[in-house]
């Protein structure tokens, strides 16, 4: 039997992914959580990866090492037990950098947004060019089954995120992972709960620039500032740079052919290399393709390979998702909790529904979960983001941790929305049931809900479905 790794936190996306690549490479793996959901429940248990409680006793045979979840923190029964131990433990992302990727060239996702899409897609295009890349993705890719794979070739894909380490280690995960290739996709303010500022972010990605090598590869999105000030601040590595079409200056350029997203054009030194459709929608899903297929370039893939990648991508779980259809109203599932990713998928949903003929309305409901999108940081962006939208629902934040004065005031929110002359489209509603009672009075055939959330949202996609079933059943003659 191989060494016993433990690892607290779990059903963390992150977290799942290493338990995976840990599996892989021949430890057995326990794990510990609360709060488990799907789809990171299901992947564990699909890996036979048990999910206990946090309790003392999961350490009564110790581990050989334990990884600590960046949820976690002092008074966590088992962090207090491994501490008073003496146990052997570390990060998930030092884990990674130490035992997953020493002799592999790291390829490292960074940004704001669209990480989780950009390395699903760069995996994707490298594993059709037969390359058998690892990767380590927070998803599910849906080519994948799965974000995490240890791969047999040299190249390995990792979801950069900035967020902080452990409670142990407040540098942010990205800086364990020795990029050689880095892709730079924007930079934008968030994880209002560990950065004061944008300026600390900044500070973090700069860190990230200083330890890509001279023999590398940075590929950089021209079209945004805050990614070109880190780089003026010192880069010591060629970059390839892309935009939309129009900057001349950028290698590579992205250009939309149908309103939604669902097709478009690269550009390389100003000619059309690749063009055309997929199966994904959104403006800012097309500069993600362009940035890898910038990288994949880079790593010496031909265009014919990336262009077919694109086409056959299968997009990533909890992206857009289509949940289920009843009734004729289709429930889709998205990740999107920030502003700016808000805006992209609203639009983007709203110009398929008009691509396909479709008169009916856009429902958008909205969970304000993550540490940033409870408070009011984003409280004068968030109302300019739904202009694509018929109706809107907002459920409270949560006032967790939070002083009534910091919380998010939806209510705010929805008066902005509908004093931009549109009607009464905005609306704040207790609970889940409240909006799945309300969808089901006033929706009808033709519409789609959009759920936004980067939590399970008590389960409102399938309650929601199941509601409509029962409404059209007590209906029907």
């Amino acid at each position: 039997m191989g060494k016993h790794i433990h690892i607290l936190g779990v059903c963390g996306t992150a977290m799942a992914a290493i338990a995976a690549l840990a599996k892989s490479q021949g430890w057995t793996v326990t794990g510990s959580d609360t709060g488990v959901y799907p789809p990171m429940s299901d992947y564990l248990t699909d890996l036979g990866i048990a999910i206990a409680p946090f309790d003392v006793a999961n350490l009564e045979s110790p581990p050989d090492l334990c990884i600590i979840g960046n949820a976690l923190s002092r008074g966590n029964v088992e962090v207090e037990a491994i501490l008073d131990r003496g146990l052997t433990y570390c990060s998930g992302p030092q884990f990674v950098g130490d035992h997953i990727l020493p002799n592999r060239h790291a390829i490292v996702v960074a940004g704001t947004h669209g990480k989780t899409t950009t390395s699903s897609l760069l995996a994707y295009v490298l594993d059709v060019a037969g390359t058998a890349p690892g990767f380590l993705i927070g998803g599910v890719p849906e080519d994948f089954g799965g974000g995490a794979r240890l791969g047999t070739g040299h190249a390995f894909v990792l979801e950069g995120d900035e967020y902080d380490t452990a409670f142990f280690d407040k540098r942010s995960k990205f800086l364990h992972y020795h990029a050689r290739t880095l892709i730079l996709n924007n930079l934008e303010y968030d994880h209002a709960d560990i950065f004061p500022d944008l300026e600390a972010i900044k500070s973090q990605f700069h860190h990230l620039v200083r330890t890509v090598p001279a023999s590398g590869t940075i590929i950089a999105n021209a079209d945004e500032p805050h990614v070109s000030d880190v780089l003026n601040r010192g880069c010591w590595t060629p970059v390839i740079t892309f935009s939309r079409y129009g900057n001349e200056q950028a290698e590579w350029q992205w250009e939309t052919v149908a309103e939604d997203g669902s097709a478009f054009r690269l550009y390389r030194y100003n000619e059309v290399v690749i063009e055309v459709e997929w199966g994904m929608i959104g403006v800012h899903n097309v500069a993600n393709a362009c940035a890898v297929a910038a990288a994949a370039t880079a790593l010496a893939v031909d265009i014919g390979t990336i262009a077919n990648a694109f086409t056959t991508f299968s997009g990533i779980r909890r992206r857009m998702t289509l949940v289920g259809e009843a009734v004729g109203i289709k429930v889709f599932d998205d990740f999107a909790h920030h502003p700016t990713a808000i805006q992209g998928m609203v639009s983007a949903a709203k110009a398929a529904m008009r691509r396909h003929g479709s008169d009916g309305k856009l429902w958008v409901i909205v969970e304000p979960r993550s540490n940033t999108m409870r408070t009011r940081i984003h409280q004068e962006q968030l109302p300019g983001c739904f202009d694509s939208a018929d109706e809107i629902v907002f459920l409270p934040p949560s006032c967790r941790n939070l002083q009534p004065g910091q919380v998010l005031d939806v209510g705010a929110v929805c008066a902005a929305i509908n004093n931009k002359g549109m009607g009464g489209r905005a609306h704040l509603m207790a609970d889940t049931s409240a909006i799945i009672a309300y969808i089901c009075q006033h929706g009808r055939a033709g519409d789609e809900v959009l759920i936004l959330s980067n939590g399970d949202f008590d389960g409102i996609h399938q309650g929601l479905l199941d509601a409509l079933l029962l409404v059209d059943g007590s209906n029907s003659p």
